[in-house]
């Protein structure tokens, strides 16, 4: 069976790599959302000649959902031939922006030395495009399965997931009954199977002051400098305290089995607007940083809270007329899917036929949209797996291996059969 699984993989080898192109092709750059119905029109329609049901579904009212971007989504099913479980393989269509440094058209697709070029070949076209050549080789092999297969290209997972598998979960679409297994293409590398990550807290914290005359700077109280209080506390007492916290989850790279966090902007003032001119002379009266803290299993989210806003309040009671604001932008629970769970036994056996050694176990540092089918859709038999090398994405020149995705299709559509079982 193993056998007959690869020759029919290595027979859609072409078809592989041509679908990978054409969806690389497709500028779905997140923000702001660009080309994602055509996108997920593609998907549709190439799914539909397989036999599947498709169905297009816009995350209506979410972030960015507009008419000129629309949060479209594709979602597509293929019975079986009696009752049995449901595999769901779930990808992102977008793509973070192209940037600059790239040597090839981000958006060509070209193929040359055995990869495939552009943004998004490995976070997650070559991904998405491998799922479907392994269903398509799965389907060939096995036609008369038991159970059902879903495969879907969802949106806005680089921003949060929330116009795509956040909608879809809570509409019922990764949840039991419909969905028993599912797997997610994510480049955590081909021998590899991720199981979880991180959890993440976002909040804006906003320094209060009072606007004045820049030449009279004592009659006002300036925001930034009671910022800058609150970076030097940072500083000195708790970025230390987290590369403290270490945890046993299998995190990579090691770095990140540490509590981390990122500053990930800081505005005060007034804003950069006036150019070509110049700006007024004022105290700023407000000056707002955005944190991003990544946090461990063995931490609660209560805590990863309170070391923040222990050192503003401790700041209040110290500094004269310190004063702040807190909002919470995102929070997001650490998940790890247990080992012993059937989708991580099913692939494991399949990385091991083709790849001769046992799988590596790991966590993300980062989250991807298996956070909204743990706490959404309160489904856990769920795991990254595909081809591709994490350091790639979201890098110039970004691609993906033609080999690591037949490697790839080889082990999903092992990792099918052994879902299935032996009946049909």
């Amino acid at each position: 069976m193993i056998e007959r699984f690869a020759r029919a993989v290595d027979d859609r080898t072409d078809d592989l790599v041509s679908l990978t192109v054409d969806l690389i092709r497709f500028p779905t750059i997140n923000p702001p959302g660009e080309a994602y119905t055509p996108c997920a029109e593609y998907v549709a329609r190439y799914l539909s000649r397989l036999g599947f049901q498709t169905k297009l579904i816009r995350g209506e009212g979410t972030p960015g959902d507009t008419d000129r971007y629309p949060r479209t989504n594709v979602v597509a099913r293929l019975e079986g031939k009696g009752p049995g479980p449901t595999v769901h393989f779930n990808s992102h269509i977008d793509v973070v922006e192209a940037g600059a440094g790239w040597t090839t058209d981000p958006f060509g697709g070209e193929v040359r030395d055995g990869k495939v070029f552009g943004r998004g070949a490995c976070d997650m076209k070559g991904g998405l495009a491998a799922s479907i050549i392994a269903v398509e080789a799965f389907l060939a092999v096995r036609p008369d399965f038991l159970g059902a297969i879903e495969i879907s290209g969802t949106v806005d997972e680089e921003s949060g997931g929330f116009g795509g598998v956040a909608y879809l979960a809570r509409e019922g679409y990764f949840s039991k009954p419909r969905v028993d297994h599912v797997i997610i293409p994510e480049p955590l590398n081909k021998d590899r199977i991720c199981l979880g990550h991180r959890g993440v807290w976002w909040a804006e914290i906003e320094t209060k002051g009072r606007i004045a005359h820049g030449s009279m700077p004592f009659l006002g109280d300036s925001a930034v400098r009671h910022m800058g209080a609150v970076l030097d506390a940072f500083e000195k007492e708790l970025f230390p305290a987290l590369d403290r916290k270490q945890t046993e989850m299998p995190v990579v790279p090691e770095g990140a089995r540490r509590s981390t966090m990122n500053i990930n902007s800081i505005h005060g003032g007034q804003t950069e607007d006036f150019f070509p001119g110049l700006p007024s002379p004022t105290v700023p009266d407000s000056c707002r940083m955005v944190i991003d803290r990544r946090f461990l299993l063995e931490e609660h989210i209560d805590e990863v809270k309170g070391e923040v806003s222990s050192i503003l309040e401790r700041l209040k009671r110290e500094r004269p007329r310190f004063d702040y604001g807190m909002r919470d932008l995102m929070e997001v629970l650490p998940t790890m899917t247990d080992r012993h769970a059937p989708v991580v036994q099913a692939v494991a056996g399949g990385i091991r036929e083709i790849f001769g050694h046992d799988p590596e176990y790991v966590i993300s540092p980062g989250t991807y949209d298996q956070k909204h089918i743990a706490r959404i859709g309160h489904l856990h038999d769920c795991i990254a797996y595909g081809p591709g090398i994490l350091d790639l994405a979201h890098q110039p020149d970004e691609w993906v291996g033609i080999e690591d995705m037949v490697q790839s299709a080889n082990v999903m559509a092992i990792g099918l059969d052994a879902l299935f079982g032996a009946a049909g």
